[in-house]
């Protein structure tokens, strides 16, 4: 967006949806795998003077509304043609007690916008996919029902605080990763507090499937 005017619309649109549905302004910044004071500091202080694309997109999906209204820069009639098909695989990942994944076929595939999936990750549209989400565990940031974008070049590797999918004795959940503050270990957290939080864990431990680069739900 361009023009002071435009982002101080932006920032008022965000903060007139988060008093309408009552949100949490540390649970919307790590919904965007930000500092807890992130979108707090945007809204009151005006820091960052406007968001990035992706995020003005995470938060959209949220509250199911356009991004550009938060934002985003509208994407041009060359990169809404210029779709990525990713498939969307016939597997759930759990947000609860954990899904077995008997199958990963792909059932169908959707397209994406070549320059607004380069903003979200650099990896080759090989990598990704779209699974679906069970379970309320990472309530409420993820529902039941969720499609979520998966990076799989985006693992062990470059591990950093985010929602990942994680193959936990033979089944597939989606929760949050924290890096401790030693650096060497990291919790595994549900963002739902009725659901087990496991810290103290070394990092090859866990068998990350991928980091969570994206959600959508109906309305």
């Amino acid at each position: 967006m361009s023009g002071n005017g435009e982002m101080d619309e932006a920032r008022a649109r965000l903060e007139q949806l988060i008093g309408e549905r009552g949100c949490n302004y540390s649970a919307l910044s790590r919904l965007i795998g930000r500092n807890p004071a992130y979108i707090q500091q945007y809204i009151r202080r005006g820091s960052p003077r406007r968001l990035e694309d992706r995020d003005c997109e995470t938060l959209a999906t949220f509250f199911g509304v356009a991004p550009a209204e938060l934002g985003a820069t509208p994407p041009s009639p060359a990169d809404l043609h210029d779709l990525i098909p990713i498939p969307v695989l016939d597997v759930a990942a759990s947000a609860g007690h954990g899904a077995i994944a008997d199958s990963e076929g792909q059932t169908t595939q959707f397209g994406f916008p070549k320059q607004w999936l380069r903003r979200l990750t650099p990896s080759r549209s090989s990598y990704l996919s779209i699974i679906c989400v069970r379970g309320d565990s990472m309530e409420p940031t993820l529902h039941d029902g969720d499609d979520v974008l998966v990076d799989s070049a985006d693992g062990l590797g470059r591990l950093r605080d985010g929602i990942y999918v994680l193959r936990m004795d033979g089944a597939l959940n989606v929760k949050r990763i924290a890096i401790e503050p030693q650096g060497s270990k990291i919790s595994v957290i549900s963002d739902n507090d009725a659901y087990p939080t496991w810290s103290g864990l070394h990092r090859r431990a866990v068998n990350i499937v991928g980091r969570v680069l994206w959600f959508g739900r109906p309305l």
